[in-house]
């Protein structure tokens, strides 16, 4: 038997909770989540950026039609499973950055710390990734504007926005993603009106780019070698463009520690995961395919050149050939608010994980103070001081920093991906372990524990063969390895420095307590929310 005094959340009464579970087993919180719940959760359309509008025309290059649908296909069952892992534990659990966390008390301290240090290294570089395309895409317009300029205006906009009280980040996203949806959608029933005549040259094209007949190659082109071993390796680079274009359970999740009314609001937004993947990736890779043959001349001098913004899109392209004016520029625009928005959703994760490992004590403790309005002030300092790495393309080809990039963040995200599926096989195990039906959880997900080994598997080797192509002959590359690799070996050996350095154990099973103190808090909190209505 054990008494424990927690605070209730936005009030400075305490609430006394007595729990009997027969063992006495000390809290390893460092320290209270002073985070106001006062975010609105409702989508994954931060995930939503340049890559899917813009960098896709890549993969299709390089693949073929046939081979980027099916990547795409494929991936999102792998992200669908990743979802419904994080889904069970994040709505029992809704506590700030909670999958770095759930690493922590469900494997082992130290694999805490090394998922922790991989998942804000990704955000930072996508956070990077985006200021870089924001520069990018207005070039589109002008070439006049210096790039340090764009690169300063864009981190401010992104002070601003982080800095404040989490409801005006919420609100920016929310009028943001307006911009998102109308560009997604907008491109997909572009397609369609087009594909069956209803454009100014009264061509129904159809299907025809994924025609053999018609474009040699399609719809499964060769990338590298010919024959099957070319088709293959197209399709695998496809499926690694998939892999860092699609994303989403991980960014609803980040939100849980500020989430109003979590159990209430966590259920819906997971749920709408497949069908926002389905909606946006899959037919989004779909439509790329239609619009435009893989080997069109105009696509691979675009891409080959970096043409600036929209320009390298295959759909802008598509409307080029079809001569329908001015809807390029509409599309670059929206595609600015998309790049923008995300770059802005990443700064708030990145600064949200370096807050979650400084209340486990994996960061220094100054990491935790939060303003009056719940913003931790020093982690968004720091996430966007790193950011600064953007001013590389001032010295550097804009197309390469983007590319550096893209491989840190591919690889880094793949290793997110598998740590989130073992710390739900932990988590299963540990609720089968202490007799806790899941049937008892506000949110019980399909296909378990099959989801969790799918997703670790799949996500472990798309992380290793990431950068397959430095190793064929002819193709080796140091940037290309180093970013690609890079964080693979480095995870083991902060993993092993964390183990020596603080003596961590592995936890056991049956010690588990699933934030005990954290859930009470919440449980607390919606009550009295649910009694003030």
């Amino acid at each position: 038997m054990r008494t424990r005094i927690f605070e209730k959340n936005g009030s400075k009464d305490n609430v006394i909770v007595t729990v009997d579970d027969g063992r006495d087993t000390p809290s390893t919180d460092t320290g209270p989540d002073k985070t106001h719940r006062k975010l609105k959760v409702s989508s994954i359309l931060c995930a939503i950026g340049t890559a899917l509008f813009v960098q896709i025309g890549t993969a299709l290059t390089k693949g073929g039609p046939g081979s980027l649908f099916l990547a795409f296909t494929i991936w999102c069952s792998f992200i669908i499973a990743i979802n419904n892992c994080l889904a069970e534990m994040v709505t029992w659990m809704p506590i700030s950055s909670p999958f770095v966390r759930f690493a922590d008390h469900f494997v082992d301290p130290a694999f805490g710390f090394c998922t922790g240090f991989n998942y804000f290294i990704f955000e930072v570089a996508l956070v990077t990734f985006e200021i870089v395309a924001v520069n990018v895409v207005i070039k589109f317009w002008s070439d006049h504007i210096p790039v340090a300029v764009v690169i300063v205006v864009v981190l401010v906009c992104y002070a601003c926005l982080n800095f404040f009280a989490v409801r005006y980040y919420g609100e920016s996203e929310f009028w943001l993603a307006i911009g998102k949806v109308t560009l997604a959608t907008g491109l997909i029933i572009f397609t369609f009106i087009t594909m069956v005549g209803g454009n100014p040259l009264r061509d129904v094209y159809g299907f025809r780019y994924w025609n053999p007949a018609r474009v040699p190659g399609a719809p499964f082109a060769e990338y590298i070698e010919t024959g099957s071993l070319g088709r293959f390796l197209g399709f695998l680079a496809c499926l690694i463009q998939a892999a860092f274009t699609m994303a989403g359970p991980e960014y609803v999740s980040m939100t849980a520690g500020e989430a109003e009314m979590p159990r209430r609001t966590l259920p819906p937004a997971f749920r709408s995961v497949i069908y926002r993947l389905t909606i946006f990736f899959v037919v989004g890779s779909l439509c790329v395919g239609v619009v435009v043959p893989y080997s069109d001349p105009d696509l691979v001098h675009a891409i080959s050149n970096a043409r600036p913004g929209a320009g390298a899109s295959p759909y802008v392209i598509a409307m080029d050939h079809l001569h329908i004016p001015i809807l390029p520029h509409f599309v670059n625009a929206l595609v600015l608010t998309a790049v923008f928005s995300a770059g802005n959703s990443y700064a708030y994760c990145a600064s949200r994980t370096l807050y979650g490992l400084a209340l486990e004590g994996k960061m220094p403790r100054v990491l935790t103070k939060c303003t009056r309005l719940g913003v931790p002030v020093y982690c968004v300092g720091l996430t966007l001081g790193i950011s600064l790495l953007s001013f590389l393309q001032v010295s550097n080809g804009t197309a390469v920093v983007l590319q550096w990039f893209v491989n840190l963040a591919t690889a880094s995200q793949l290793l997110n991906f598998a740590t989130i599926c073992y710390s739900y096989i932990r988590f299963y195990q540990a609720l089968k372990a202490q007799g806790i039906d899941r049937n008892t959880l506000p949110y019980k997900s399909k296909w378990q524990p099959f989801c969790g080994y799918y997703g670790c598997c799949g996500s472990i080797v798309m992380a290793l063969v990431g950068g397959y192509t430095v190793f064929l002959p002819g193709r080796w590359d140091v940037p290309t390895f180093f970013f690609s690799y890079t964080m693979i070996g480095v995870l083991p050996v902060l993993f092993v420095f964390w183990k020596v350095f603080k003596k961590t154990e592995w936890r056991k099973l049956e010690e588990i307590d699933f934030f005990e103190a954290e859930r009470l808090r919440v449980d607390e909190y919606e009550q009295a929310s649910r009694a003030s209505i």
